[in-house]
């Protein structure tokens, strides 16, 4: 319904014009026809008024016509001399009109029913003399009520052609534009990495089919990030369930019960990966949400060996789940690479909270450090997944995270400050 409504538009429009520009032209024609049909009619009366006054002369001090003169003439022309008809036969049905002519000083020209008259005086010494030349309109308003008749046909002729060229030319553009969004939702779905690669636009199918290939690159990009969360999920539970087996199947070789700490770390860590997926399937996080970022850090830590350096008072514009979530896969990277010790810090500024999480250990090759939060990249012993979790969980909050390449392991994350509560205020 969309399209043929679209369709319909166009072809409206089209009409629209279409009709517009040829009732224009139509009331043109019709001026330019009676002016032309007006000024023929015009010249004809005193073309036949001069051709009667070349027979007039004064012959023993009458006025008479020549012996050649146009007898044709009797019934459209006539001579008056001194107010006296002297030539020609004068219908009843125009006489008085006629005759005020030819009491005329000037030559004059007056349209009385279908006639047109135009009076010629002609200058004889001692006698006052008149040509009244008369001509039938009827043949000219003929002519303009046909051409007028002619132009409404090829006017209305020309709208419906216009109207079904639009409609045809719009049918057939919609038709491709349909067709390559076909094409563009098929391969979204089965052949992600095709394009159409029309090159650099000529036309509006060029421009669509480069938004076309802009969109279906944004699919593929959505589809690698999918599966690249998949790997992420997978790796973050399978690491605590993998602890977890092991010690399960461990205390039941050696018939003894299972250690309470181990099994309350690694269940904490696998809470901690759910919290993080959960994190970043959504698509935002409330601004107004505050937390205490030593509270928070204690949390991370969760018995890990780990020196915290955050001074207490500090708060942040983030969820205190959120931000459990984004420190602890950091704590285990940093435990996992540090030599013997690990420190987390905080310093605040204006507006902004940075926490540094630092190791002992060989840190981060400057040649790689823009690439240690991407999923595959590791800097040994792990898979490289746990931190691309936390770029998209801190991405999720509008918060950066950032490796610093300096001799040691050191992460950065920047976190909105919190405003003072009212408490202390």
């Amino acid at each position: 319904m969309g399209v043929t409504g679209f369709r319909g538009r166009v072809v409206a429009l089209t009409a629209l014009i279409a009709t517009s520009v040829v009732a224009v032209l139509v009331v043109v024609s019709h001026v330019l026809l009676a002016r032309v049909t007006e000024a023929d009619s015009k010249r004809l009366a005193r073309t036949r008024a001069e051709a009667v006054a070349a027979n007039v002369t004064v012959r023993g001090g009458r006025v008479v016509m020549t012996e050649n003169g146009n007898e044709a003439f009797d019934t459209v022309s006539w001579v008056y001399a001194d107010g006296h008809l002297i030539d020609g036969a004068v219908p009843d049905g125009i006489l008085d009109h006629v005759q005020s002519l030819a009491r005329a000083e000037r030559a004059r020209t007056a349209t009385i029913d279908n006639h047109l008259l135009h009076s010629l005086p002609i200058p004889l010494r001692g006698h006052h003399v008149v040509v009244v030349a008369s001509v039938d309109l009827t043949p000219y308003e003929t002519s303009e009520r046909r051409g007028l008749v002619m132009s409404l046909i090829l006017g209305g002729l020309a709208i419906v052609l216009a109207s079904a060229v639009a409609y045809l030319a719009v049918r057939r553009a919609l038709r491709v534009v349909h067709d390559m969004a076909a094409l563009a939702d098929d391969w979204g779905d089965h052949e992600p990495g095709r394009r159409f690669d029309l090159g650099v636009p000529r036309d509006e199918f060029g421009e669509l089919g480069r938004t076309l290939d802009r969109l279906l690159e944004r699919v593929d990009t959505a589809l690698a990030d999918e599966r690249r969360l998949t790997d992420e999920i997978a790796h973050e539970l399978r690491t605590p369930m993998t602890v977890l087996r092991g010690e399960a199947q461990l205390a039941q070789l050696s018939g003894r019960d299972l250690a309470p700490d181990t099994v309350l770390r690694e269940v904490g860590r696998l809470d901690t990966a759910v919290t993080t997926i959960l994190g970043t399937a959504r698509p935002g996080h409330d601004g107004g949400t505050r937390c205490d970022l030593r509270t928070a850090a204690r949390q991370a830590i969760a018995g890990r060996s780990v020196d915290l350096a955050v001074p207490a008072g500090i708060g942040v514009a983030v969820p205190g789940e959120l931000l459990v979530a984004v420190l602890s896969p950091l704590l285990d990277n940093g435990l996992r690479h540090a030599g013997s010790r690990l420190q987390v810090t905080a310093r605040r500024h204006a507006r902004s909270v940075v926490v540094e999480v630092v190791d002992d250990g060989p840190g981060f090759d400057p040649a790689q450090v823009d690439r240690v939060f991407e999923a595959g990249v590791s800097g040994g012993g792990g898979h490289g997944l746990g931190l691309a979790v936390v770029r998209r969980l801190a991405a999720s909050a509008g918060v950066q995270v950032r490796a610093v390449a300096g001799g040691h392991g050191r992460v950065e994350v920047v976190l909105p400050a919190a405003p003072p509560s009212p408490q202390s205020g």
